[in-house]
């Protein structure tokens, strides 16, 4: 069995959960989407996932408050912070707070996939450093 991918999208606009599920949804990735933090912190309690695309405004828990929930309880999650709503002090506090990205809305097809990929990328570079150069996968070859 494949490990897929697992990407969460957290926005309250149904029109964008649904454009990005579209846009990263492959055979090698499961992609979720919530409407709001709250539902956001409770999937990534229930199951791990590796990139969490999240807006900053909505209803209730903001972008910023999850993105600290998230870096303090799930550190090795890339978050990508998207929003409608940029500016410098926001930029820096998503940085700050350890987001992987920002990008201001509107954001092209490419640019979501562009900026996921990126986080993998950097994720599994991550992962490998951490894991160190001792750590090799292991051969289950038939010889």
């Amino acid at each position: 069995m494949i490990n897929k991918t697992k990407i969460l999208i957290v926005d309250d606009e149904p029109v964008v959960r649904l454009a990005y599920s579209r846009i990263l949804a492959s055979d090698h990735s499961l992609v979720e989407a919530v409407s709001n933090g709250v539902d956001a912190l409770e999937r990534l309690a229930e199951q791990a996932f590796d990139v969490v695309l999240l807006d900053l405004r909505m209803p209730g828990m903001d972008g910023m408050a999850v993105l600290q929930a998230i870096k303090q309880n799930w550190p090795d999650v890339e978050v990508i912070i998207i929003t409608g709503y940029a500016g410098i002090d926001t930029v820096k506090q998503s940085v700050a707070l350890g987001a992987f990205d920002y990008l201001a809305k509107p954001v092209g097809p490419d640019d979501v996939m562009n900026v996921t990929n990126s986080a993998l990328r950097h994720k599994g570079w991550a992962l490998r450093r951490l894991a160190g150069p001792q750590a090799r996968p292991e051969c289950r070859c038939q010889a």
